[in-house]
């Protein structure tokens, strides 16, 4: 069987939350879960529940830092010139789990000189994947015609196991904020799978949206930042830019340069459905499904092992 990961370790944080929402003056007609710790725009509100860690994630992001480099396969949801609902599949790079990304030294060294505090206190942590893409690209027009349904796959080839994740995906980092309704309902929707892992309300204060994609574009290296700063993808090669500043070959050093921000996104899984196969014994193939149920917290998952 499968390791079920419980919330060993992780109720300390449960109840550092409880505690700062029980110590919170609470408005006449609000509920504690509407209140927020940050008057600052742009930072971190409260997520309105601290789930408890999915019993699959551990097992996952062990097996993942097993397999260097590993990528997996995006599925979304198309249309034909017919209009009729079609599956379209890319390979992208996984970024691990949001917003816990791990930064290559050159990455951190970029942050640091010019981000405040050098990014992000580490408070959040998640079961939702991430990746990062071009907001010229039609995989975030795909998920919002869809209601964000998404499926990934993972084939860690090494370990004779593969990874489904089903559920609903949601892109951050355009740079009008919450003032863009997109950026709005991604927030919303990304901050309910947030757990909080700080013990502090100053260091939630001083987590920003911003920051965390920020982040995100700090690991890439000069010359992938830059590609966001290629003419739009898929027009034509014969075609002229209306934009001058949009060419092949550019590298960026600034982690605000206005131009690749403006198309740079990060996309944040939020999974509902997650299946693993481990076929290491072939003769005796192993299959797992997990469920995710309207549990009071938001996280109970109903688990089954099913024929392979």
């Amino acid at each position: 069987m499968v390791p079920a990961s419980a919330a060993v370790g992780h109720q300390s944080s449960l109840q550092v939350a409880l505690r700062r929402l029980s110590a919170i003056k609470i408005d006449s007609g609000r509920s504690p879960s509407s209140l927020s710790l940050s008057t600052k725009a742009g930072t971190m509100s409260t997520p309105s529940k601290n789930p408890q860690r999915a019993p699959w994630r551990d097992l996952l992001d062990s097996q993942l830092k097993q397999t260097p480099g590993y990528e997996f396969t995006i599925a979304t949801i198309g249309y034909d010139a017919q209009q009729r609902p079609v599956p379209r599949l890319r390979t992208c790079g996984c970024r691990g789990f949001f917003p816990e990304l791990e930064l290559h030294s050159k990455g951190q060294e970029a942050m640091d000189e010019q981000v405040e505090g050098g990014g992000n206190p580490p408070v959040f942590e998640s079961d939702m994947l991430s990746f990062t893409t071009d907001a010229r690209m039609e995989k975030l027009p795909q998920l919002e015609s869809s209601g964000h349904a998404i499926e990934a796959v993972f084939w860690l080839k090494g370990l004779m196991t593969q990874w489904r994740i089903k559920g609903t995906a949601y892109a951050i980092g355009d740079p009008s904020g919450e003032d863009a309704q997109e950026e709005k309902t991604s927030r919303t929707e990304i901050r309910k799978a947030l757990r909080v892992k700080g013990d502090t309300d100053s260091d939630i204060a001083k987590w920003t949206w911003q920051k965390a994609v920020t982040k995100y574009f700090a690991n890439h290296s000069p010359v992938a930042r830059g590609s966001f700063r290629n003419p739009p993808p898929g027009q034509p090669r014969s075609s002229t830019p209306s934009q001058l500043d949009l060419k092949l070959g550019q590298k960026v050093l600034d982690l605000h340069d206005p131009v690749a921000r403006a198309n740079f996104r990060v996309v944040v899984i939020r999974p509902e459905q997650v299946e693993r196969l481990d076929l290491t014994d072939q003769e005796d193939g192993k299959r797992w499904n997990w469920t995710l149920s309207n549990g009071n917290d938001g996280s109970q998952w109903d688990e089954m092992e099913v024929w392979p």
